[in-house]
C-alpha cells in the first residue's frame, strides 16, 4: 500500500507562509492559524472552551454598540507572517461587508480580541498571541481561563500605546464589569445554565 502524497501546503515556502497564503490554500483544515510564518492546526475543542465562547459571544452581542460587530473564530491579519484566529473578535462595523465573504479581518479593524485558553495551545494563548496582538495595536485583549467547576476567569488587558504591550486591568471570576471598549457587564456564573 502506498502512502498518499502530502498536500502542497505541508511544505512551507522559503521565508514561511504569509497571511495572504491562507486564502490561496483551500484544502487547509478548518481553523488553521498562521503564527510566525508557520501553519498552526487546532485540536478539537474542549466542552469548557465551547461554553465559555458561547457565553461571551451571546453577552457581548447584546451590549455591543451598533458601530461594532462581534465575530467568532475569524482570522485577524496582524502582519505579513501572522494571521491568528482569536476565539472572539470585536470589529468596527464598517470592516464587515454586507456580502459576508470575508475570510478574515485586519488588525486595525479589531477593538477587542479574546482567547479562551486550551491545554494544547496554552503557550500561544498566554504568551505569543497577546504579544502579537499588542504589537499590531489592538487596544483590548481578554484571556479566559478555566476556573472553579466550569466557571471562566477573565483576565482583562489594555494596550499601552507607547510600549505596544498589554497592561493588566483586572481579573474577573463571577462577573466582568468594565467601561472599555464599551460598557460591558457579564454574569460569568451564567455558564452554569448553558
Amino acid at each position: 500500500m502506498t502512502a498518499e502524497p502530502l498536500p502542497a501546503w505541508a511544505f512551507p515556502p522559503p521565508g514561511g507562509f504569509t497571511a495572504d497564503d491562507l486564502d490561496r490554500m483551500p484544502e487547509l483544515p478548518p481553523h488553521t492559524e498562521l503564527i510566525d510564518g508557520s501553519l498552526v492546526f487546532v485540536s478539537p475543542q474542549k466542552y469548557f472552551h465551547s461554553l465559555a465562547v458561547d457565553l461571551l459571544i451571546s453577552a457581548l452581542r447584546r451590549v455591543a454598540p451598533k458601530s461594532l460587530r462581534v465575530c467568532r473564530e475569524m482570522t485577524v491579519a496582524l502582519d505579513r507572517h501572522n494571521r491568528p484566529e482569536p476565539d472572539i473578535a470585536i470589529l468596527r462595523a464598517e470592516a464587515v461587508t454586507t456580502e459576508a465573504h470575508e475570510t478574515g479581518f485586519q488588525a486595525a479593524d479589531a477593538v477587542l480580541v479574546v482567547e479562551v485558553v486550551s491545554p494544547e495551545s496554552e503557550s500561544r494563548d498566554r504568551k505569543r498571541k497577546p504579544q502579537l496582538y499588542a504589537e499590531a495595536g489592538i487596544p483590548h485583549f481578554w484571556l479566559v481561563e478555566h476556573g472553579e467547576g466550569r466557571r471562566p476567569v477573565v483576565q482583562v488587558f489594555e494596550l499601552n500605546t507607547v510600549t505596544r504591550t498589554y497592561v493588566p486591568t483586572g481579573i474577573y471570576h463571577e462577573r466582568i464589569k468594565v467601561p472599555v471598549p464599551f460598557t460591558i457587564d457579564i454574569d460569568l456564573t451564567e455558564i452554569d445554565h448553558l
